[in-house]
């Protein structure tokens, strides 16, 4: 069976040229132009794989809000934002709010299909792993469920999307062992720049700050990449 994207963007010659290419790589493609319509679409079906433009007609941040919106469906949809608008804040913003991916428009389609490929990759990979016993790991006050791909921290929840999810479950592996970022990218099944693991990093540790402020379970080991605090466990 085919898998399913989603496109949405608003700019009918750039939508259409999107999903012709999606199409001859063998994808099914719905496309949407504007968030109101997408949402009303996707709440009755989600697709493998959601493609979003940040600036959605009227609405200059109208991708974002519709990722919140997603995020809220399914925790482990996998959502790419696809823009022509590539400053760091963008990208952060996006990441924090529960993007797998950041790219712009001036990236090769080739490019963008390999990070889609990795993305339907590794959700393949977790829909095998819910049907296999629950596998915990715990390090201290730390609890990875890796069948159902949940976190705990001193027994309160921790909501990962599933790039987070596996990056720290690379770390949290080998306590004190450094792992690079390409390291954190390949337990990722994703493609990645520096600046965007970076962000994503960034984003786990704030949300385990946000239920323990003196969290200090991932220390970054500077030129090299980041490690898990050996005295967690």
């Amino acid at each position: 069976m085919k898998k399913h994207l989603v496109l949405i963007e608003d700019e009918p010659a750039i939508r259409d040229n999107y999903r012709a290419a999606f199409e001859r790589r063998g994808y099914r493609v719905s496309a949407y132009g504007d968030r109101a319509s997408a949402y009303q679409a996707l709440q009755q079906e989600l697709p493998d794989l959601a493609i979003i433009d940040v600036g959605l007609g009227d609405e200059p941040e109208g991708g974002f809000l519709l990722c919140q919106d997603l995020r809220q469906l399914s925790m482990t949809l996998p959502i790419i934002f696809l823009t022509a608008r590539d400053s760091d804040i963008d990208t952060v913003h996006g990441l924090r709010l529960g993007a797998d991916d950041y790219v712009t428009k001036d990236m090769s389609i080739d490019h963008l299909l390999a990070r889609i490929t990795a993305l339907l990759r590794r959700a393949d990979a977790w829909a095998e792993a819910l049907q296999k016993p629950d596998e915990l790991l715990r390090r201290g006050r730390l609890t990875l469920n890796v069948d159902r791909m949940t976190v705990a921290w001193n027994d309160q929840p921790i909501d990962l999307t599933v790039t987070e999810f596996w990056m720290l479950h690379s770390l949290v592996r080998h306590p004190g062992h450094v792992r690079s970022r390409d390291q954190l990218m390949e337990a990722a099944s994703t493609v990645l720049d520096d600046n965007t693991v970076t962000s994503h990093i960034k984003r786990i540790r704030r949300k385990f700050q946000q239920v323990d402020d003196r969290f200090d379970g991932i220390q970054t080991a500077y030129g090299m990449g980041y490690r898990w605090n050996a005295h967690e466990v």
